[in-house]
């Protein structure tokens, strides 16, 4: 058995945010059991979890596959890369959905470059667009969104505000929404309480997204349309697929998400969301933030592009 982890860093084409942290690049790791891979690339800001620290239990779990134990990660991103690696995939799934268009940026920029970014989709306008919120002055975002709703009648907007306001804020923004174009909010309030809060409110649809990272108890709503799954962030894919179950259950949609991975990563969660969530298009519009790759157009990773930390054999 053929074991190996490889580190990469993949420059953004501009600095991005995440949570007031300023990143250059997306780092992360790659781990290689018998020829099969997975990434492990925990997000700064989202991730309870360091890449040191996940660097540490990789290598701790690699050693434990070589003297012939299993590997049992605590760490939801070393987790979900060491199931990847390890999963006997299924075959024959539907195309997975072209991923909606994801916006973020300074609302100025954003509306200044408007035109060309509705020139660069034709004649056909996306079903669905997402846009990042509570990250700049509410009258700019609100602003843009009015825009938006105005210059593409027919597209659906998916707001993320990733828990940024407070319940009182959050309801000032909703109250001003374009309500018949909003698909749904993710996550307006850091509290579960304050969200339901809000949407009780003002009547904007909910959807959960950290509230599942975080494994915080939640309970289904009227309001609540959707659940937005980051595999990265949530764990071991038993754990997703849990909460797929439970999404059915309650008749909520599934949207399965990226956390910025790598090329290889986005692969690997364009296959689940084929498989999880079929009719669904997933929220995997972040590749193109990203300068560089680690896998080649077959889909072969690039191994003189990362860096090599590990490489074990077990002859069991």
């Amino acid at each position: 058995m053929q074991l190996a982890l490889y580190r990469y860093s993949l420059p953004f084409r501009q600095p991005l945010m995440f949570k007031g942290e300023r990143l250059a690049n997306r780092e992360g790791l790659l781990v290689s059991i018998n020829g099969q891979w997975g990434e492990i690339a925990p997000l700064p800001g989202f991730s309870t979890e360091t890449l040191v620290e996940a660097e540490a239990e990789s290598l701790a779990c690699l050693s434990a596959i070589k003297r012939g134990d299993k590997a049992t990660p605590t760490l939801p991103s070393v987790q979900f890369g060491f199931d990847c690696a390890q999963r006997l995939w299924p075959v024959n799934l539907p195309a997975p959905l072209p991923p909606y268009p994801l916006l973020q940026g300074a609302p100025a920029a954003l509306l200044a470059n408007l035109d060309n970014i509705v020139a660069g989709w034709g004649d056909l306008a996306p079903t669905l667009l997402k846009l990042k919120v509570a990250r700049y002055a509410m009258e700019e975002e609100l602003a843009l969104i009015e825009k938006l709703a105005t210059r593409l009648p027919t597209t659906k907007l998916i707001l993320d505000a990733n828990g940024g306001w407070t319940r009182e804020d959050a309801q000032r923004f909703c109250e001003r929404l374009p309500l018949a174009q909003i698909d749904y909010l993710e996550e307006p309030c850091a509290a579960f309480a304050d969200t339901i809060a809000v949407a009780e409110a003002t009547g904007v649809p909910i959807a959960l997204d950290e509230t599942l990272s975080r494994r915080e108890e939640w309970y289904g709503h009227p309001q609540i349309k959707a659940l937005v799954i980051k595999p990265t962030l949530i764990g071991s894919l038993n754990a997703c697929e849990a909460l797929v179950k439970r999404a059915r259950a309650d008749n909520l949609r599934v949207v399965i998400s990226s956390s910025f991975e790598s090329d290889l990563g986005l692969v690997q969660l364009a296959r689940l969301a084929s498989e999880w969530a079929p009719d669904e298009p997933p929220g995997l519009d972040t590749g193109h933030w990203l300068t560089g790759r680690v896998t080649n157009l077959a889909g072969e990773v690039m191994r003189e592009n990362v860096h090599c930390l590990s490489k074990m054999e077990n002859l069991a």
